[in-house]
């Protein structure tokens, strides 16, 4: 989605992927595939490349330095990546900043993760410190007797954990905030989020919040992006806690899926605003175009081929905008694509989207 928005800008795209198939290497014939850590293959990537962006945090920031040596931009700078990757470190520089987030501590020992739970209640979340994502990386801890089990599952001692107090929360909540390289900055509606087993599921906008409440998350989320200094869109998680306060849960430096929304329902979609940031043009327009949107993920309700049975009753309805990944195969749980209604009211918006993610078996 990254790649057509540059494409409406006249400009050329180059990818570089770890394995073959993935969707959008049909759309460029620029397209390289190895090692991210492949010195070779990653100077002919830059030679084809102006501005060199990522769709997700997994490049380590030490293969961006590397990209960067060879005199090419990167966006979000390695020192950006570098300080989020790595959830203790991105959590160590919020709060060290004076940003609110969840009570944290690195986890190195089953004795460390029963003193979390002992210090700040049960249940509490354990969470890989790189490379989780849908979530692939969390377990929730709700007794003593869990730790073990949770911490086998996310591959400790190999991956690196840490712990996490459970925050009794009003409702999740999420942003998009675009940084230019000239430091001009914009941010999108605060919408509500509603996980399930740790995977975004539904996003409404604009979320059901006070006026006040809206603007604490703004300038919550905008703070935090300048804290790291970061150049091109974030999506911002947060939570509204039952007293009142907004504290920040994590940061993504990319186009996210919290923000899928603003494709049809804003003036300027999170992946034009990225183009537009990381060339340090103008940013366009983030407000909403329509009184309400709701985006419901499409998740894979099975394992094998990729089926469009049924994708024309999904088309019936002018209200509804339809995304397909183009993935090859499905896997129960895995992202196959979202779909995105627009209406007069988040109710109205999300009893259609629903309809639509039960009929769809991909």
């Amino acid at each position: 989605m990254t790649a057509y928005a540059a494409f409406r800008f006249g400009l050329r795209v180059a990818i570089f992927e770890r394995s073959e198939p993935f969707p959008c290497q049909d759309i460029t014939p620029l397209t390289f595939v190895g090692d991210w850590k492949d010195t070779e293959l990653l100077k002919k990537f830059a030679s084809a490349a102006d501005i060199i962006t990522l769709e997700n945090e997994f490049v380590d920031a030490s293969v961006l330095s590397y990209l960067e040596s060879l005199g090419k931009p990167v966006f979000p700078t390695p020192n950006t990546i570098a300080s989020v990757q790595d959830k203790l470190i991105q959590k160590r520089v919020l709060s060290g900043n004076n940003l609110p987030v969840p009570q944290f501590e690195a986890i190195e020992s089953v004795e460390e993760a029963r003193s979390f739970g002992n210090r700040f209640g049960y249940p509490f979340l354990l969470k890989c410190r790189r490379n989780g994502y849908d979530g692939y990386g969390n377990r929730t801890v709700s007794e003593p007797n869990d730790i073990e089990r949770a911490l086998a599952e996310l591959g400790f001692p190999e991956r690196k954990i840490m712990g996490e107090a459970f925050i009794d929360f009003e409702m999740e909540l999420a942003t998009m905030v675009v940084r230019s390289a000239k430091s001009e900055i914009k941010v999108y509606p605060i919408v509500e989020t509603i996980q399930e087993d740790h995977i975004c599921k539904i996003v409404k906008a604009p979320a059901s919040i006070d006026e006040h409440t809206m603007i604490a998350a703004s300038d919550l989320a905008c703070a935090a992006i300048e804290t790291i200094d970061g150049i091109g869109i974030f999506g911002v998680e947060m939570f509204l806690a039952s007293n009142g306060s907004v504290l920040i849960n994590e940061l993504a430096p990319r186009p996210h899926n919290s923000g899928h929304y603003t494709i049809e329902a804003c003036v300027t979609s999170q992946f034009e605003n990225h183009i537009r940031a990381i060339f340090g043009w103008r940013l366009g327009n983030t407000e909403m175009i329509t009184p309400a949107a709701v985006m419901v993920n499409l998740l894979g309700k099975r394992n094998g081929p990729v089926s469009l049975e049924k994708l024309d009753y999904s088309l019936s309805d002018e209200h509804v905008k339809l995304h397909i990944y183009g993935k090859a195969e499905t896997r129960i749980g895995r992202k196959m694509g979202h779909v995105t209604v627009l209406n007069t009211s988040v109710d109205k918006c999300l009893s259609t989207a629903l309809s639509i993610e039960r009929t769809f078996e991909l």
